[in-house]
């Protein structure tokens, strides 16, 4: 077997096996992600906003691959919902940033929290061996991960 065919074939049962976890978790776990009655595109908005302190229409839209109109619409049912607020941009009075209000944080910090009981959960039923082999493993994806952020 040659051995770009052996990593992507490794690649593949890894990936499938992330899938089936996800979803063996899912389907028996409650989650305050499913009880947001957010839709796709505002989920997206509220989730980009956590990863940054403020975004501009523009780059929401960016982000999406939709035009100003829909994001305007998107922001405006989720101020509605009292997730995000609108703000004048310091820099450029012409320009408006969308960020999470204290509401919006605290969704995003529920939903980050009960994945991480989950993933909790299932690692106590490993054993320390295997931890610390796993801990290993994801220190190296952490640092693949951020070579591949910054583009190394």
């Amino acid at each position: 077997m040659h051995v770009n065919d052996e990593r992507d074939q490794l690649i593949d049962r890894i990936s499938t096996t992330q899938r089936d976890l996800g979803r063996l978790i899912t389907r028996h776990h409650h989650s305050p992600l499913f009880d947001s009655n957010l839709t796709m595109r505002q989920l997206k908005v509220v989730l980009l906003l956590s990863c940054q302190d403020s975004a501009s229409g523009q780059d929401l839209a960016h982000h999406l691959g939709v035009g100003l109109a829909t994001v305007t619409g998107i922001v405006d049912r989720l101020v509605a919902h009292g997730l995000v607020t609108r703000r004048e941009d310091p820099h450029d009075r012409r320009v408006r940033r969308i960020q999470l209000t204290p509401r919006g944080r605290a969704l995003t910090e529920q939903i980050s929290d009960a994945g991480l009981a989950d993933f909790r959960r299932l690692l106590q039923r490993l054993d320390t061996p295997t931890l610390h082999d796993l801990a290993a493993v994801l220190a190296k994806l952490h640092t693949a991960a951020g070579a591949l952020a910054t583009g190394h």
